[in-house]
């Protein structure tokens, strides 16, 4: 008997459940518009912030 197998199947349900967890995630993302054209504003909001706290 080959013991290997279980493993095996164990390392794919690992990889399927990441794989979906990532298509979800992204999904989720998506629709929440973090992929969309004011994407970056958090980001220069932050560091105008960061440039008035140390007067630059």
């Amino acid at each position: 008997m080959d013991y290997t197998w279980p493993s095996v199947y164990v390392a794919y349900l690992l990889f399927f459940f990441f794989l979906g967890g990532a298509i979800y995630f992204f999904f989720r993302s998506l629709s929440q518009g973090y992929f969309g054209p004011d994407s970056e504003d958090p980001k220069y909001r932050m560091l105008n912030d960061e440039e008035a706290l140390h007067g630059k």
